[in-house]
C-alpha cells in the first residue's frame, strides 16, 4: 500500500492531486488567517490582535496544524516548481504549437510566475512576523496590572506597514494572491473531479468572489490601513 502511494505521487497525475488538496487546505488556511488579522482594525491599541496571537502560538492543536499548514506550504511550492517543468518539458516535445491564450486565462497560464512572486513574499513574510515572533527580541505588553503578559506583536506589524516599500510589496504581492487563486481555486476541484454542472458555476463564484477578490482585498487592506489612516 506504501508502495503504491508513493508511486502515486511520484506520477504526473500523484502530483496533481497533491496541488490540489494542499492548495485548497491552503485556502482554509488562508480564511483563518485573514480572520485572526482583522482584529488589527479595531481601535483598542493592539490588544485584540495580540490576545489572537497568543491563542495562536499556545494552542496545542493550532500550533500542530500550523507546523502541518508549513509543510503543505513547502510541499505546493516544490510540487508547483515540478509541475511547471514537467509541463514545458511536453510543449516543448510537441510538433504543433497551440495558441494558448485562446483557450485559457491569463492566470492560468502565468500561475508559475505567480506562485514565484507569493512564494518571495512569503520569504519575506516569515522572516518580517514569524521569525521575530519565535526568534526576536520583541517588547512584551500588559493590558492590566499582573495581568498575562503578551508579545507585543502588533507594534512589530504596525512599524512594518507604516514602511511604505513594505506595504507597497504587500499590495502587489496580495493582487498576484488574487490572480494566483482566480485560478487555482477552481481548478483544485476540476483536478478532483468534482465537475458538475449544479455546483461547478457556484464554485467558480466563490474562487472569484472570494478567494481571488474578497480575502486578498482584505489583506491589502491591512497595510493600507497603517500607512494612510493610523
Amino acid at each position: 500500500m506504501a508502495t503504491v502511494s508513493a508511486g502515486l505521487f511520484r506520477s504526473s497525475l500523484g502530483r496533481k492531486y497533491l496541488m490540489a488538496l494542499s492548495g485548497l487546505f491552503l485556502c482554509l488556511f488562508l480564511v483563518v488567517h485573514v480572520v485572526g488579522n482583522l482584529q488589527l482594525f479595531k481601535d483598542d491599541g493592539g490588544r485584540a490582535f495580540n490576545e489572537y496571537t497568543y491563542f495562536m502560538t499556545h494552542n496545542p492543536l493550532i500550533k500542530t496544524v500550523a507546523y502541518v499548514n508549513y509543510l503543505l506550504i513547502l510541499l505546493h511550492i516544490i510540487d508547483g516548481f515540478m509541475l511547471t517543468a514537467a509541463n514545458r518539458k511536453a510543449r516543448s516535445s510537441r510538433y504543433a504549437i497551440v495558441d494558448q491564450s485562446k483557450s485559457s486565462s491569463w492566470s492560468s497560464r502565468n500561475m508559475a510566475v505567480l506562485g514565484t512572486l507569493i512564494m518571495i513574499f512569503l520569504i519575506i513574510h516569515m522572516r518580517t512576523f514569524w521569525y521575530e515572533m519565535k526568534f526576536g527580541n520583541m517588547p512584551v505588553i500588559s493590558y492590566e496590572a499582573g495581568g498575562q503578559e503578551y508579545k507585543d506583536m502588533y507594534i512589530v506589524v504596525k512599524e512594518a506597514f507604516e514602511q511604505l516599500w513594505y506595504s507597497a510589496i504587500y499590495v502587489v504581492c496580495m493582487v498576484a494572491l488574487g490572480f494566483h487563486l482566480m485560478h487555482g481555486f477552481q481548478s483544485a476541484f476540476q483536478t478532483l473531479g468534482l465537475n458538475h454542472h449544479k455546483y461547478t458555476p457556484l464554485i467558480k463564484n466563490i474562487g472569484i468572489g472570494v478567494f481571488a477578490i474578497l480575502i486578498p482585498a482584505l489583506f491589502a487592506a491591512m497595510p493600507l490601513f497603517f500607512l494612510l489612516l493610523k
